[in-house]
């Protein structure tokens, strides 16, 4: 089952430019495409390229590919507590101190690709496993109200975020 697109208010603002950022369509087969997006793209890459960073103090390419991870894990774990029906509140994550912790630039870069790629799927595991009346469960994330079918969305448009990132400033900067 595919979830409708989650209308304003079924999750915080702040996530608005995330699920703006899905094109219309089966948000699942769009999540399918970004695993190969990300495969080739930081497949592509050496580690020397992979260490880059478009300007000072800003992440790795390898720091990205990580926070990309993590923020999967923390979206997929929201939206199975959200879809089982559990209503407990759920803390927000600070991604600056998991991507400090995380010592990125210590790891293969296929590692951390193989580790990005075994979350995507599992993510899609779940989300393809949802039954259809789980998407409209409501949970707590953050202090704010949240769908189950905004996670799928969230994660497609914080992926299609950081995408566009990696076009805009770092490959140009790293020819």
């Amino acid at each position: 089952m595919i979830p409708d697109r989650p209308k304003p208010g079924e999750y915080a603002p702040s996530y608005a430019p995330y699920v703006a950022a899905v094109p219309e369509g089966d948000v699942l087969a769009i999540l399918q495409v970004q695993m190969d997006e990300v495969s080739d793209l930081f497949g592509a890459l050496d580690e020397t390229r992979a260490a880059f960073r478009y300007a000072p103090g800003k992440w790795t390419l390898k720091d990205l590919l990580q926070h990309l991870t993590d923020a999967e894990r923390v979206f997929s774990y929201r939206a199975m507590r959200v879809g089982r029906g559990d209503t407990t509140p759920l803390p927000g994550y600070e991604e600056n101190a998991y991507a400090a912790a995380a010592h990125a630039d210590r790891r293969p870069l296929p590692d951390l690709l193989a580790e990005w790629q075994a979350i995507r799927a599992a993510t899609l595991g779940l989300f393809r496993g949802f039954p259809e009346a789980a998407w409209g469960n409501i949970g707590n994330a953050n202090g704010v109200p949240v769908t189950a079918r905004s996670f799928p969305y969230f994660c497609a448009g914080h992926t299609a975020h950081h995408l566009g990132i990696i076009r805009e400033r770092y490959l140009p900067a790293m020819k």
